[in-house]
């Protein structure tokens, strides 16, 4: 096999809701987030019951940040028609050498990674769930992603996990049930050697 070449890597940024139960009623909220098209990674830039353009401004910050930022390394970033991508926040992105794609209208097939996401945790989880309150939603939303990135086999990366494990498996050992949000998600492996 040849070596791997480093090139600057494409994601995408969407949104999607869902509807949270709290003590005022029913509220329904945003999570915005941002996806590596290449390796899958996810990263979940916010949950907010009402975005606004001061809060997308501080998530450019957040995901061009040198040191930590999730886009550094990314060369474009894809995104949807919604309001919330502000001429601020493309230009908070330009100015860290990241081009921002503005999808065409009714497009869906364009950001299919992010919308297979959506439907992931959606599907595997939060449908699963009734969110009690912003806490418990970050709450699963961020168990989600972990399953996502660690235990969840992908088909589109040759059926294999985001982040391969730690150590030398037993292939003799026996296979062992692991569950998370009191056994919405679960997952299976050997045990280590």
């Amino acid at each position: 096999m040849g070596e791997e070449t480093s090139f600057p890597s494409i994601a995408a940024t969407y949104f999607f809701s869902i509807e949270v139960i709290t003590r005022s009623g029913l509220v329904r909220y945003f999570v915005l987030f941002v996806i590596d098209l290449k390796t899958r990674r996810v990263e979940i830039a916010g949950i907010l019951p009402l975005p606004n353009g001061e809060w997308m401004k501080q998530i450019a910050r957040n995901l061009t940040d040198c040191d930590e930022g999730f886009l550094k390394g990314s060369s474009h970033i894809i995104h949807d028609r919604d309001p919330l991508f502000t001429r601020s926040f493309r230009a908070i992105l330009k100015s860290s050498g990241i081009e921002t794609v503005k999808l065409p209208v009714r497009s869906p097939n364009l950001n299919a990674y992010a919308e297979r996401f959506v439907r992931s945790i959606k599907s595997e989880c939060l449908a699963q769930i009734i969110p009690l309150g912003e806490r418990h939603l970050r709450h699963a939303v961020n168990e989600y992603t972990e399953h996502y990135h660690v235990e969840r086999n992908h088909q589109g990366l040759g059926n294999r996990l985001i982040e391969k494990p730690h150590g030398v498996v037993d292939m003799d050992s026996a296979v062992v049930r692991h569950e998370r949000l009191d056994g919405v998600l679960n997952y299976y492996e050997r045990r280590a050697a």
